[in-house]
Order: C-alpha cells, then structure tokens, then sequence
C-alpha cells in the first residue's frame, strides 16, 4: 500500500530541495576552491551531485519513490502509476522543493537570497543535448527498476555523473531542477531565456524514453 499522498508530497519537497541544496552548494563550493579551473570545479559539481542523490533516492525511494523530477513523475502518470491529481501534486511538490533549496543554498554560503542567473544556455546543441540526457535517464529508471530495484539508485547516480561530462548542457534532466537554476547566478545557474527550450527538450526526451521503454519491455516479455 502507497503511503499517504500528503506523507508522499513531503518527500518529494524535502528530496528535490535537497537535489537542489547538492546541486548549487556543491556547484558553489567547487567554483571557489577550483580557482578558475572550470574542469576541477565540473568535476567537484558532477562527483557532490551523484553521492547526493544516491543518498537522497536511497532515503525517499520507500516513501515517494524518489522521483524529485517532473517528467519522471509523467511518465509514471502515463503509465498510470499514478493519477493525475497525483501528479499534479507531485510537479507542485518538487517545483517547491527545488526553489527552496536554491534559496537556502544562498544563504548557508552568505549569498543574496534572491537571484536571476546570467549564465546563457539557449542554443540548439543545448536543447538536443538535454533531449538525450532525459531520454537517458528514463531509460536508465526504467530497465534497472525491472530487473533489479534495488540497483536504481546507484544506476541513476552513476548516470548522472557521466552525463555531467558527455553532454553539452551537462544533463539537466529536470524541468524543476532547470527552473530553479534560473534563480541562481552560480556555476550551476541557467539564464531563464534558456529555461522554456530546456524544459520542452526534457519533455520530448521523457516521451521517447517511454517509447523505448514500451519496445524493449515487449521484447523483454517476448
């Protein structure tokens, strides 16, 4: 038995905030320490945000199943794991979340709580590369959680940090997450003139992961 939407609500919040509180700290930290060595500072950002979601997937996976991402949540709802109020919910839940964690992050480094990000992401290459990253990552959540369930958190955070180096965007993967990095002006942030073709890639890269997922299921089962 699921437990309690509202129960279910709060760990995707805490989760995606602490996605976020990751993401940005450790994008933040990385910058400052590398000085001026954009790859050691990509590499402190990919190897903090891969730990922290295995810890994070490993902590709220029980509760929510752990999807802190919007089109993670959609493709449940198509496959009507879920209803749409609850997915709904969950979008709202991990939105919250994300933003949340992007103004804490602010101010546990001694940051104006408020930002707009001035680091320009809307080119072509970009959008194509963040298509790929999340028809990855839905590729990724869905064979290792049929096969093996309890592989998916380290499959899904190995991915992660791979796709931080094998894409041009350095896989977002996420439209909350890419919201709430529009509210950063940090090594991790993304100028919102970039944000729309972000999210639009991510959904259409959501959409062809689950069709490929419904081939090689078929196939599987056959």
């Amino acid at each position: 038995m699921k437990p309690d939407l509202n129960r279910r609500l709060l760990s995707e919040f805490l989760g995606t905030a602490g996605l976020l509180v990751t993401v940005v700290g450790s994008g933040i930290m990385g910058e400052t320490l590398a000085q001026g060595n954009a790859a050691l500072a990509l590499l402190a950002n990919s190897l903090a945000t891969g730990a922290g979601l295995y810890a994070l997937i490993q902590a709220f996976e029980g509760v929510s199943g752990a999807h802190f991402n919007p089109v993670v949540s959609l493709v449940d709802w198509i496959s009507k794991k879920l209803t749409t109020q609850e997915w709904l919910s969950y979008v709202a839940a991990q939105v919250l979340g994300a933003i949340s964690g992007v103004l804490l992050t602010h101010i546990i480094f001694g940051q104006a709580v408020f930002q707009l990000s001035n680091h320009h992401r809307a080119e072509l290459r970009l959008a194509v590369s963040e298509v790929l990253a999340t028809l990855g990552l839905i590729l990724v959540i869905g064979l290792t959680g049929k096969k093996k369930p309890d592989t998916t958190p380290a499959a899904v955070a190995c991915y992660i940090v791979a796709a931080y180096w094998a894409t041009s965007s350095t896989s977002f993967a996420n439209p909350a997450v890419t919201l709430a990095r529009s509210l950063t002006d940090t090594f991790s942030g993304i100028h919102w003139a970039g944000v729309p073709a972000f999210v639009l890639a991510q959904v259409v890269g959501a959409g062809l992961g689950f069709l490929l997922l419904r081939g090689l299921k078929k196939d599987r089962a056959g």
